[in-house]
């Protein structure tokens, strides 16, 4: 059976086709989020890659912001659930999820089964998320790959005291005056974001193994600095953006009888 999980985030959109809840056949990404047409194109494209077509997927559940404005689906669940499932199915170890997403932050504590015992979520102000960092890349006037990479190889310790946005932008184009090396600036937002992260972390009384997902997961820098404020290894999927739509393929299998 063919099932198909979309996430429609708030600056992405993923999908995921499974069959029978155990292999995945295609995966898709497109960075665009509720309120465009990502939705339809992830969508398309997963269908492309799988070479299927909607009438061959046998159940759609959808997750996500925007999960109430995809027509094509079948059915709807919260993207804390669905993130918490398929974490769980990518390492069945795991006992808390770190979750940085395009405008929150996310922190879920699971049992042994994988269920979702505690969550934290700051979705009060764009500090500490995707958002946050696209912004501080178009300050240094770089991409987010580039932000990633050099954000290793800094030599100076630099602090990032405000986690408010404009504030922190501020900050930056300061240190930029001052010229402090982009390496060192970035590695200072690096540990901004994780240190808000970490605490977020600890509200649920969390505890390893800890798992990242979301697109800030591909941020190696950000994952090193979490691994530090946690004082644990961090665990990270090359599926990480995908664990929303990878949960809902799931529980769309789910849907048609088959237990989990």
């Amino acid at each position: 059976m063919l099932t198909m999980g979309v996430d429609i985030g708030s600056t992405a959109c993923k999908c995921i086709i499974m069959e029978d809840g155990q292999e995945i056949k295609a995966r898709a990404v497109v960075p665009l989020g509720t309120g465009t047409q990502g939705s339809r194109t992830v969508f398309e494209a997963a269908l492309t890659k799988a070479g299927k077509t909607r009438e061959e997927i046998e159940r759609i559940l959808v997750t996500g912001y925007g999960r109430f404005t995809f027509e094509a689906a079948d059915s709807q669940k919260s993207e804390i659930t669905c993130h918490a499932t398929g974490v769980h199915y990518l390492l069945p170890t795991a006992r808390t999820v770190v979750d940085i997403g395009g405008q929150d932050v996310k922190a879920l504590r699971l049992s042994e089964d994988g269920l979702l015992d505690n969550f934290v979520m700051n979705d009060k102000c764009a500090a500490g998320t995707g958002r946050f960092l696209e912004m501080m890349a178009r300050t240094l006037q770089m991409k987010l790959p580039e932000m990633s990479e050099l954000g290793l190889d800094w030599h100076n310790d630099v602090t990032i005291s405000s986690m408010c946005t404009v504030f922190a932008e501020s900050e930056v184009v300061s240190l930029i005056a001052r010229s402090t090396a982009p390496a060192d600036i970035i590695h200072g937002l690096n540990k901004s974001v994780a240190g808000k992260t970490a605490a977020l972390a600890r509200r649920t009384g969390g505890v390893a193994p800890f798992m990242m997902t979301g697109g800030v997961a591909r941020n190696r820098g950000v994952v090193k600095e979490l691994e530090t404020a946690l004082k644990a290894p961090v665990e990270v999927s090359e599926y990480s953006q995908l664990c929303g739509s990878l949960g809902a393929a799931l529980f769309a299998l789910e849907k048609m009888g088959v237990k989990l």
